[in-house]
């Protein structure tokens, strides 16, 4: 019986050798309220990310060392980032919540629909694949967010499943991205970039 992953609070990720970073890495998805959060919402009042814009804002294959250390201070890099997303995923597979990240981007595929009826068809799949309780590939979402989804599905758009994927991207960050950095398969990636850096 695979088991469920459940969002707990955690505090910021600690990077590997106790590097931290210059800001609250929760901030920015709102789910925290410490000062710097309250100070940004001042000056960003209607800005709202899922998070983020889009993940066609990098095209690189293979991120070099200095990217992959600077993973370890912004999960928002990491995410930015093809090899970032593909060796979060394995670790994910690993603790048995890839449906997670598949979640995140599915939604991220579907906000960049223009297509009604293939909309239509994406929000669906989405459903089927990862809100529907008969899935198993089902995402821990709570009751307000799942009722909200339920309501939307009469008339699907490109943004319904916007709280429940910032819902999931938070879970990612504050609950398995620590974890993550603390992983074998992330320091086995540091190693194999610092022996390719010694190469060339």
């Amino acid at each position: 019986m695979r088991k469920r992953q459940q969002p707990h609070i955690e505090g910021p990720p600690q990077a590997p050798d106790h590097l931290r970073p210059n800001t609250c890495c929760l901030c920015w998805s709102g789910c925290c309220k410490c000062p710097w959060y309250e100070d940004r919402v001042d000056h960003s009042e209607h800005q709202t990310c899922t998070k983020m814009d889009s993940i066609e804002a990098t095209q690189e294959q293979h991120a070099t060392l200095e990217e992959v250390i600077s993973w370890s201070r912004s999960f928002e890099k990491m995410m930015y980032s093809q090899e970032g997303r593909t060796v979060f995923g394995e670790f994910l597979r690993s603790e048995y919540s890839e449906e997670n990240l598949l979640f995140w981007l599915a939604c991220e595929d579907l906000k960049k629909e223009k297509n009604p009826t293939l909309i239509d068809e994406k929000a669906r799949i989405i459903y089927e694949d990862h809100v529907s309780i008969l899935s198993p590939k089902e995402v821990s979402l709570d009751s307000r967010v799942r009722e909200s989804i339920n309501q939307s599905l009469s008339e699907p758009s490109h943004e319904m499943y916007q709280e429940a994927q910032l819902q999931i991207y938070t879970l990612m960050h504050r609950d398995s991205f620590p974890r993550f950095l603390n992983s074998t398969i992330y320091r086995d990636l540091m190693d194999s970039k610092r022996s390719a850096s010694l190469e060339t």
